[in-house]
């Protein structure tokens, strides 16, 4: 009997940058300017520095799962060895709910720019028809997909210095302190409540960084590229994060850039005005940013998808892999079916005064907070129950760097139900469904385990 065929391990360390940058760069492009609504610009740089700070630790210390254990299914994957199937579940559904709510989020931000350009093109539209051509491209292999990201994750990082070049000259920071504490010019106890709130859009500046893990099993040398990538990833993305913010807030009225989805032209229409060449190359290049990232999660979801798929934990359907391509090409597909759906969700996704995006978006970093937490938690049970692992890359000031991601983490969940009580609880009631299914296949997930 032939043998089934799998996914390929052919990802170098550079292309693995690429998609370490590629899954987060749209978080640059739009997402994080909702955070000024209610933070101002002043209190969200606080909000940001901590994310940052959450991130850089939890990067550090997820290396070391990522690179012990290089499987399809990531954090999925570490929750099941350290916790066992109900762990593997939990960090599989937040991973799920992650990696497949940020696409639409960012496919009607590539809608809103295309109709900066194309007033008369409906942004949905758009965005459906990113999805039939980027779920194409992924169906197509790795190789093809990987290279791609690479080459758009470049011209995006090289679109974001330009947008910074072209409205330095206008800049000024008198610009981005102006009501910059929830509104006012100086800081009051009022500016908290908007901080901790605007905690689901700090985190979008780097949302699905961690998604390389979920390319490891298609890495040449999983060990050696990994920690490489995400390092230098992750500084690449601080970098970038603060100098947009700056630059976009003292362009002028950092104001008219809150609650939009394309804060970065209409911060360059400030400086350049409506007929500049410069504001339709941005709305041109920075395209390539947002599909840098809907292209990267896109892949991310998929290899999300079937891992969970080939462990028992969803239909055996999504579990396999195109017998040309070697890619998941059902996972990809049916990710995208979900992603079409939220898009024309206005009904169901705009309420509690956030507009549709907002909402997905925080549906989204839902997901995100509680995977970070089963993955720290797992990280430590591991390092007890499994001391004889082989750790290729250990996470440095263990245990202070999780500890801190793990206890940051905490924070941010914390808060965001306290704000988000309605998206909250439909997370919630997706996972008890989630479960009701999972209990309903122990044994076919026994099963495979038995098999492999």
């Amino acid at each position: 009997m032939s043998k089934a065929p799998g996914l390929d391990k052919s990802l170098s360390t550079l292309q693995l940058w690429g998609i370490a940058v590629g899954l987060v760069i749209s978080g640059e492009y739009f997402g994080w300017s909702y955070g000024w609504a209610g933070a101002g610009t002043l209190g969200f740089l606080v909000t940001a520095a901590f994310i940052a700070l959450m991130y850089a630790t939890f990067i550090f210390s997820f290396t070391e799962l990522t690179t012990s254990i290089p499987h399809a299914g990531g954090p999925f994957e570490y929750g099941r060895r350290a916790f066992g199937p109900t762990g593997g579940y939990i960090a599989g559904y937040a991973t799920l709910i992650e990696f497949v709510f940020a696409p639409p989020a960012i496919s009607l931000a590539i809608g809103s720019y295309l109709n900066v350009q194309f007033p008369g093109l409906d942004p949905k539209t758009a965005a459906v028809g990113a999805y039939l051509i980027f779920m194409t491209l992924n169906i197509l292999g790795v190789q093809i997909a990987a290279t791609f990201e690479l080459l758009v994750t470049l011209v995006a990082i090289f679109e974001l210095l330009v947008f910074m070049g072209v409205v330095a000259p206008g800049f000024s920071i008198a610009n981005f302190v102006k009501g910059g504490w929830s509104g006012q010019d100086a800081f009051s106890a009022a500016a908290i409540p908007g901080m901790f709130a605007a905690i689901p859009f700090a985190i979008w500046f780097f949302l699905a960084i961690e998604g390389v893990a979920m390319a490891a099993e298609e890495a040449k040398d999983p060990k050696r590229s990994i920690p490489i990538a995400y390092i230098a990833g992750i500084l690449t993305l601080l970098v970038l994060a603060a100098g947009v913010m700056l630059f976009a807030g003292g362009a002028g009225d950092w104001t008219k850039l809150a609650n939009i989805n394309d804060p970065l032209p209409q911060a360059m229409r400030l400086i350049v005005g409506d007929s500049s060449g410069w504001l339709h190359m941005l709305v041109w290049l920075g395209l390539f940013g947002l599909v840098a990232s809907f292209h990267g999660i896109i892949l991310g979801y998929s290899r999300q998808i079937y891992a969970l798929a080939r462990a028992g934990y969803l239909p055996a359907a999504f579990g396999t892999v195109h017998p040309r391509f070697h890619t998941p090409h059902r996972a990809i597909l049916a990710g995208g079916v979900v992603g079409i759906v939220a898009i024309f969700s206005d009904e169901w996704f705009s309420f509690g005064g956030q507009t549709l995006t907002a909402n997905i978006v925080t549906m989204s970093v839902f997901g995100a907070i509680v995977m970070y937490i089963v993955s720290m938690a797992s990280l430590f049970r591991l390092r007890r129950t499994e001391a004889g692992l082989e750790r290729p890359y250990r996470a440095p000031l263990y245990p202070v760097f999780p500890a801190f991601a793990l206890a940051a983490a905490v924070v941010c969940l914390l808060t965001m139900v306290y704000y988000n009580a309605l998206i909250a609880a439909l997370f919630v009631v997706l996972g008890v469904l989630g479960h009701g299914y999972f209990r309903l296949t122990r044994k076919r997930r026994e099963g495979v385990l038995a098999a492999a």
